[in-house]
């Protein structure tokens, strides 16, 4: 097998700490209170035949086991298990108080600064490489940015439109952008149907905000800054596109699949620096892995995938990290797997030409 530097382009860290108190629902709340009540569950489920049932509840408990943890590098612990040893990671923060869904013990200043901790500690020292976040809207968002940048040293930006801004945000076009486009430091923005919103958010614009399009301001005002739209347009798109095709009588149908709209953003030479990730959508494996690998066969897209998985969010899935890596890497061969796990990552940090 060849040797091959992975680096997974979209992992979570955050813990129960950065979390509101009762997101996404007070239910987890209380699983996270009593994590055995989850498996209780299960077993009940399996004792009156619920297989798939219990199944889920499983999921669920692995999911709140995570996410209950106090300290990111118990997290990242546990990611580390699923890679070799050399495995480089793309960590993203989440500012979740504006969902609104009670206090947050420590605060986005307080997940920044344990992440730079955690990312200069001598067991993941150059193999953690972490992103600050905002909400533009906050007092001091931007300056806040700056200093992750200049003080912590990090790599880059999440975005996530669906709590409450659009990507092109004064804040953002006019103090954050140009401090990132500088530097060469890339983005990493949302871009799937579904997901946290802000408190008070109408669902309609989150849509307007978080979609491919909303991003072509800025792709247009800083054509040299690299912006990654992650989930290649999300489980919803990949699976319309998949059972439903597209009317080929209605022009508009392929910029509302997100998914297309962003293989024909990036296609269409517009953008030179737009790419995305494959984060969780491909843990729909079987599903949807034949349609990625057709879509590699085009060298412009091939270009512009990252490897990413969206961890701990994936917990919920039957498959693990392990076995996505795996089969990822046994259907697309080693030269293509290498491209979006090795090449791609390292020019879309900024540590290769491409």
């Amino acid at each position: 097998m060849t040797r091959i530097r992975i680096t997974n382009c979209h992992v979570h860290t955050f813990t129960a700490r950065h979390v509101p108190a009762f997101f996404p629902h007070p239910a987890l709340w209380l699983f996270r209170q009593i994590p055995g009540l989850v498996r209780g569950l299960a077993f009940l489920a399996r004792l009156i035949g619920q297989y798939p049932a219990a199944e889920t509840l499983d999921r669920l408990y692995q999911f709140t086991a995570e996410s209950g943890l106090r300290r990111q590098s118990e997290v990242l612990r546990r990611l580390t298990f699923q890679y070799p040893g050399d495995t480089r990671f793309v960590v993203l923060p989440m500012e979740l108080r504006p969902a609104g869904a009670g206090r947050v013990e420590a605060d986005l200043r307080a997940q920044h600064d344990e992440l730079a901790e955690l990312a200069a500690s001598g067991d993941y020292a150059g193999r953690v490489l972490p992103f600050a976040t905002i909400f533009p809207d906050h007092e001091g968002a931007a300056e806040e940015v700056r200093r992750c940048v200049e003080d912590l040293g990090f790599h880059g930006l999440k975005l996530y439109p669906p709590l409450g801004f659009a990507p092109d945000h004064p804040v953002l076009m006019n103090e954050v952008y140009p401090m990132l486009a500088e530097r060469g430091l890339p983005v990493m923005s949302h871009c799937s149907r579904g997901g946290v919103t802000g408190r008070g958010v109408v669902r309609a614009r989150v849509e307007r905000w978080t979609e491919p399009a909303a991003f072509k301001p800025v792709l247009r005002a800083f054509p040299d800054l690299k912006v990654c739209l992650a989930h290649f347009g999300g489980i919803d798109d990949w699976r319309a596109y998949v059972q439903d095709g597209l009317d080929p009588d209605d022009e508009a149908a392929r910029a509302r699949n997100w998914q297309v709209a962003i293989r024909d953003m990036i296609t269409s030479g517009e953008f030179p620096n737009l790419w995305t990730d494959i984060s969780y959508t491909l843990f729909h494996f079987d599903d949807y892995l034949p349609f990625l690998r057709i879509f590699l066969q085009d060298d412009r897209i091939a270009d512009r995938v990252l490897f990413g998985s969206d961890y701990y969010m994936t917990r919920r899935e039957a498959l693990s990290e392990r076995a996505v890596c795996f089969r990822l890497r046994d259907a697309l061969g080693e030269e293509l797997f290498a491209r979006i796990a090795e090449k791609n990552p390292e020019i879309w940090l900024g540590e290769r030409k491409g």
